[in-house]
C-alpha cells in the first residue's frame, strides 16, 4: 500500500468523486455552523440551557426518524437519487429560512426539523460510496470510507481559521447562515446534475424485497441495538465536545468565538492526516480494540477542556483529540456498515441510530452536568460514558 492508494478509487470513479465533493461541501457547512449553534441558541436567540437541551433531543429524534425511513426506502426501492435530493433540499431550505428570517421561532424550526432531516444525506453518501466501491479491487475498498471521512473533516482546516479572523473584527455570528446557504446550494446543484440515475448504475442495486416492518425488525435486533448503543456513547462524546467547547471558552474573558474556531480548526487539521493514515494500521489491530483506543484518547481531550481552558496547555489537548477523533469518527461507521453488509441503506440507518444514541447521551449529560455543576461536569460525564461504551463493545465482540 502506497500513500496514493486511498485516493485511487476517488480519482477513477465518478460516483466516488461526487461523494468526495459532496462531503467536502457538507463538511464546510458543518464547520461553519456546528461550533456556533450552542452560542447562537443561548446568546443570540435567547434559549435557556434547558430549552437548548430540548432542542437537541427533538433534533435527534427527527434526524434518526428521517435517516431510518430514508435508508429503508432506499433499500426497498433503490431510489437513492430521489432521497438524496430530498435531504439536500431540506438542508438548503432550512439554511435559507434562518438567513432570511433570523428570529427565534425560525431558528427552532430550522434546527429542530429541517436541518435534522437533511442529516440523512450523510449516510446516503456513504451508502453510495459503499456501492460504488464494490466495483473496485478488494485491496482498495478498506481505504474508501476513511478517506471520504477525512475529506469531510478537511474543510474544518480551512474554514474555521477564516471564521476565527472574521469574528475578531466583531462580525455577528449570524453571518454563518448565508455562508452555509452557498454550500447547500452547491450540494443541491451537484446532486441534481451528477448523482447516478436510479436503475442505471455500474453496480448491482436491486430493491431488497423486504417490507418496511421486516426491515425495521432487522435493524432493531437486540444484538444490533446493543452495539449501536455502545457506539452511541462514543458519538455522544464527540457531540458533547461541539456543544461544550464554545460555552466553556465563552465563560473566559480572554477567549471567545475566535478561540473556539481556532481550537476546532486545529483539531480538524490534525484529524485529516491521521484518518488518511488509518488504512495502514486497520489490518493490524482488531477493530473493537482500535475503537477503544480512540475512545480513551478522545475522553482525555474532552475531560481536559474545562480543566485547561484558561491555560495555554489547552491547545495540547488537540493532539489527543485528533488521534482519537480520527478513529472514533471512521471506525464505528465501518463497523456498523459491516453489520448490514447486504443493506447499504440499513447500514446508513444504523449510523443514524448511533447518532441518535449519541445525541441523546450528549443532551442528557449536558442537561445534568449544567444543572448540577456547570459545563465542566458535563464534559467529565461524557468522557466517562464513552469509555464505558467502548469497553462494552470490546466485551460483546470478544469472541467474534
Amino acid at each position: 500500500m502506497t500513500l496514493s492508494t486511498p485516493f485511487r478509487p476517488l480519482m477513477r470513479l465518478p460516483a466516488l468523486r461526487l461523494a468526495a465533493v459532496l462531503l467536502v461541501l457538507f463538511g464546510a457547512h458543518a464547520a461553519t455552523l456546528a461550533p456556533y449553534v450552542s452560542s447562537l441558541a443561548v446568546t443570540r436567540f435567547g434559549l435557556s440551557d434547558r430549552a437548548f437541551s430540548g432542542l437537541l433531543v427533538a433534533a435527534a429524534c427527527v434526524a434518526v426518524s428521517a435517516s431510518v425511513i430514508f435508508g429503508i426506502r432506499a433499500d426497498q426501492r433503490a431510489n437513492r437519487r430521489q432521497i438524496a435530493l430530498t435531504a439536500i433540499g431540506a438542508l438548503t431550505f432550512g439554511t435559507a429560512l434562518v438567513t432570511l428570517f433570523p428570529t427565534t421561532p425560525v431558528f427552532v424550526l430550522a434546527h429542530a426539523l429541517l436541518l435534522p432531516i437533511s442529516g440523512a444525506i450523510f449516510g446516503q453518501v456513504f451508502a453510495l460510496a459503499r456501492l460504488a466501491a464494490s466495483t473496485c479491487p478488494p485491496e482498495e475498498r478498506p481505504a474508501v470510507l476513511s478517506t471520504l471521512r477525512a475529506l469531510f473533516a478537511l474543510p474544518w482546516v480551512v474554514v474555521l481559521p477564516i471564521w476565527s479572523v472574521v469574528f475578531r473584527t466583531g462580525t455577528p455570528l449570524t453571518v454563518v447562515y448565508p455562508a452555509c446557504l452557498v454550500f447547500a446550494g452547491l450540494m443541491l446543484a451537484l446532486t441534481w446534475l451528477f448523482w447516478p440515475r436510479d436503475g442505471a448504475t455500474a453496480w448491482a442495486d436491486a430493491p431488497s424485497g423486504l417490507s418496511f416492518r421486516a426491515a425495521l425488525r432487522e435493524i432493531s435486533h437486540p444484538a444490533v441495538l446493543v452495539r449501536v448503543l455502545a457506539l452511541g456513547t462514543i458519538n455522544g462524546a464527540v457531540m458533547l465536545y461541539m456543544v461544550v467547547v464554545g460555552l466553556v471558552f465563552a465563560q473566559i474573558p480572554f477567549r471567545g468565538p475566535s478561540d473556539t474556531a481556532l481550537y476546532a480548526g486545529i483539531m480538524a487539521g490534525l484529524e485529516v492526516p491521521f484518518m488518511l493514515a488509518l488504512p495502514f494500521v486497520i489490518s493490524r489491530i482488531r477493530q473493537t480494540w482500535l475503537i477503544f483506543i480512540g475512545a480513551v484518547l478522545y475522553a482525555i481531550h474532552l475531560a481536559g477542556i474545562p480543566i485547561l481552558a484558561e491555560s495555554p496547555a489547552v491547545w495540547a489537548l488537540t493532539l489527543s483529540g485528533a488521534i482519537g477523533g480520527a478513529i472514533v469518527l471512521t471506525q464505528p461507521m465501518a463497523y456498523l456498515q459491516e453489520l448490514m453488509a447486504e443493506r447499504p441503506g440499513a447500514g446508513a440507518s444504523l449510523m443514524a441510530l448511533q447518532k441518535l444514541a449519541g445525541d441523546g447521551v450528549s443532551a442528557a449529560v449536558f442537561a445534568i452536568g449544567a444543572a448540577l455543576a456547570g459545563y465542566g461536569l458535563a464534559a467529565f460525564l461524557g468522557a466517562g460514558l464513552s469509555l464505558l461504551g467502548a469497553g462494552l463493545l470490546v466485551a460483546l465482540d470478544r469472541r467474534r
